[in-house]
């Protein structure tokens, strides 16, 4: 039985998320060979790598070796991902790409790269939890303004602007160049630290550390640390190589307390925390931490970190607030001693009411026992002390009148038994 093959592929617009920073997908509805029909999400910079790749993949057909001989479409940046300060010249979109890479001879529109790009994932059909505080925005193609052509959107995004502190030189293809002062637009902010951006009619790659926001040198998307901890796992080890890192094998499961934007997260193992490369670490789980393996993460290396990085020159007066290794390991011992105290609570108050109904048979008359143990009597301290039963004269004085009648009465019925 032939396998299914894509034969149609229709832009439906781009939804701007929040969670879990933000970033921007693409809604693609995929029209398969078996005449089912599937929802897919896409980041412009997964559908950009898939370019890349296949161009590898066919030299020939994407004009690598003869320029005459190219079928595959270009790529340029699509318009709804240019700000308004950029010239909006460029005529291709991502529909028409979509459609002329479907409408290619089989060996490439049927190849198993192919296939496998526009195959449902599982975030597709669930997608991530929302931001409680900034909700998913969508934004549908305006198909009657093209009447039916689903070539453009109907808007451009105005994307985040970051200005660059100090040079970084691109180590693969997949990163770019820039200077100290360049301004960039953020298309996605990955949680693992690489952020693509475009400057100009760039785009690829950097390192979150190497940029500032513009209005000031915090980031207002970082969330607060979270001493309870989200349970992850290493998927490859890390020798620690500075002083507030910790190392890791693979495998080992540890506790994420805070996720910074730049991808160093700090972890706690034990009574240990430290940063850690978030590139490295998937949540726990079998499914997830397989996935994690075979999925090829940007250049498999974790991004740089702000303290390493040389002649960095910030705008602003003010340098970025981190908390100290000593705070994190301070606040999460706290945490977890009031964790203890209140898991140890229930078991003593439950050791306490056992003994309760024995010490209150043996203490009919309200007197205190006595003992040479002193571990007994710091025991019998805990338990509360059981008032003396009160006499029947005090119980008819401070009774409601419905209740005094109805002991009269009972006496009276049991003085004539008699």
């Amino acid at each position: 039985m032939e396998a299914s093959y894509v034969r149609h592929v229709e832009l439906f617009g781009f939804e701007k998320r929040s969670f879990p920073s933000q970033h921007y997908v693409y809604m693609l509805m995929v029209k398969w060979s078996d005449l089912s029909e599937k929802l897919i999400y896409r980041t412009y910079p997964e559908i950009y790598t898939f370019h890349k790749s296949l161009k590898e993949m066919f030299p020939i057909e994407s004009g690598e070796i003869e320029k005459k001989d190219r079928i595959i479409p270009s790529l340029p940046a699509p318009r709804w991902l240019i700000s308004e300060k950029s010239p909006e010249t460029r005529q291709s979109t991502l529909s028409e790409y979509c459609h002329s890479l479907i409408n290619l001879p089989p060996h490439i529109s049927r190849s198993k790269q192919l296939t496998n790009f526009f195959k449902v994932r599982p975030e597709d059909e669930n997608p991530p939890a929302l931001n409680p505080v900034k909700k998913s925005e969508t934004f549908v193609v305006n198909k009657e303004s093209y009447r039916g052509n689903v070539s453009e959107i109907s808007g451009p995004i105005i994307l985040d602007t970051y200005r660059v502190i100090a040079d970084f030189e691109k180590t693969s293809k997949h990163e770019i160049n820039l200077h100290t002062g360049d301004l960039v637009e953020i298309v996605e902010k990955n949680p693992n630290g690489w952020w693509f951006c475009q400057c100009e009619f760039n785009r690829g790659w950097i390192p979150a550390s190497y940029l500032e926001p513009l209005d000031g040198p915090d980031e207002a998307e970082e969330a607060d640390p979270d001493y309870e901890g989200e349970m992850h796992v290493s998927i490859r080890a890390y020798k620690a190589e500075l002083e507030d890192e910790i190392s890791l094998e693979s495998g080992e499961t540890v506790a994420v307390i805070h996720k910074l934007l730049d991808g160093w997260w700090v972890v706690r193992k034990g009574d240990e925390t430290g940063h850690f490369p978030s590139i490295f670490l998937h949540k726990a789980g079998k499914r997830e931490i397989y996935e994690a393996q075979r999925t090829n993460l940007q250049g498999q290396k974790p991004p740089p970190r702000r303290s390493t990085i040389r002649n960095a020159k910030s705008i602003h007066n003010k340098s970025r607030q981190r908390l100290s290794q000593d705070t994190y390991s301070r606040n999460s011992r706290r945490y977890l001693q009031q964790k203890g105290g209140r898991l140890a609570e229930p078991r003593k108050n439950s050791k306490t009411a056992a003994k309760s109904p024995l010490r209150e048979r043996k203490n009919q008359g309200n007197i205190p026992e006595q003992s040479t143990s002193g571990s007994e009597s710091e025991l019998k301290k805990d338990a509360p002390v059981i008032p003396p039963r009160p006499s029947p004269e005090l119980i008819l004085e401070r009774c409601s009148d419905n209740t005094r009648k109805r002991v009269s009465i009972h006496r009276s019925n049991s003085g004539s038994s008699k």
